[in-house]
């Protein structure tokens, strides 16, 4: 059982070097250990930060037969990562010579063979990957890149000596049942990478919070125009400065912003996590204890609609 410690978390609001993975897991190291040199020992990155997120601002196209389109697959898949491969090797390696965990988003390929993609949310430690979470609906345009989570890793993790942590990516957190099933297994801190920069973003996050009783770090990229190849496969919409503004935020157990929100720069945000508040808002309200109401509210009780 998870204590009742102070936990340090950094969320790693950065920009990946698109398409590349070496380098941006050269880049997420040094992040890591400046993360740690400020006294994080929990550290989150974004959804997708290895090595690109299809936004919808010019992925769409990659729905259709137009010219490109079979590059950039190409090159997604080549910039994607094999959980069991030295990539992964060497973030676990990093968080042992820094004694931390690491939470990350990445473009995950099958091991055994040449095939689908999924956006993948993976926590690491010393010893290698504690948890893999593959989101379970992948949203609109991406259905294109990423096949569909099997929902089977629904849980948490207890990271030794720091905490219970789980979560879920982007807008799987809009999805109750899935939230639900994370729920029941305690999360003291909760993860939400993602790729959305609106303010009812931040709504979710505050809700999620109370909901959970649980501190949620939300980390999205930061994504400027300039960020991209000049080799890119397909072609970015004119006039657009910037593909995603950020917005990372820590909140508290209570629904209160305790860090960030922090726009339009790559940067980290650290919030000191006192596990005691969320014991504390479990008191008022325990999602799946004293206020779950299972015996009336599951599937079946003839209370409700068959």
């Amino acid at each position: 059982m998870a204590g009742l410690e102070t936990v340090c978390v950094a969320a790693v609001q950065a920009t990946p070097v698109i398409l590349d993975a070496d380098a941006t897991i050269d880049k997420a190291i040094d992040l890591l250990g400046e993360a740690a040199d400020g006294g994080a020992t929990l550290v989150v990155f974004p959804e997708c930060f290895v090595s690109a997120y299809p936004s919808g601002a010019w992925a769409a196209q990659a729905a259709t037969w137009t010219e490109g389109c079979d590059e950039l697959w190409e090159r997604m898949w080549a910039s994607s990562i094999d959980v069991r491969g030295p990539l992964v090797d060497r973030l676990a390696m990093a968080c042992a010579e820094r004694g931390v965990h690491l939470a990350i988003g990445i473009n995950e390929r099958e091991d055994d063979r040449p095939g689908t993609l999924y956006n993948t949310l993976l926590v690491i430690g010393s010893e290698g990957v504690l948890h893999r979470h593959r989101k379970l609906m992948p949203t609109m345009h991406e259905r294109v890149f990423y096949g569909i989570g099997a929902g089977d890793d629904l849980g948490v993790v207890e990271l030794p000596g720091s905490a219970r942590v789980g979560g879920l990516i982007c807008w799987e957190n809009r999805m109750p049942l899935a939230r639900w099933r994370v729920y029941q297994g305690g999360p003291q801190i909760w993860l939400a990478p993602t790729a959305d920069d609106s303010d009812g973003w931040i709504a979710s996050m505050r809700h999620i919070a109370i909901e959970a009783g649980a501190f949620v770090v939300s980390v999205p990229q930061f994504i400027p125009a300039n960020a991209f190849p000049d080799d890119f496969p397909v072609a970015l919409p004119d006039g657009v400065d910037v593909f995603g503004r950020g917005g990372a935020c820590i909140v508290s157990p209570g629904g209160d912003v305790i860090a960030g929100p922090l726009y339009d720069a790559e940067g980290i945000i650290v919030a000191d996590c006192d596990l005691r508040r969320a014991l504390h808002a479990k008191r008022y309200f325990d999602v799946v204890g004293h206020y779950g109401r299972a015996d009336v509210l599951a599937p079946g009780h003839p209370a409700l609609p068959s």
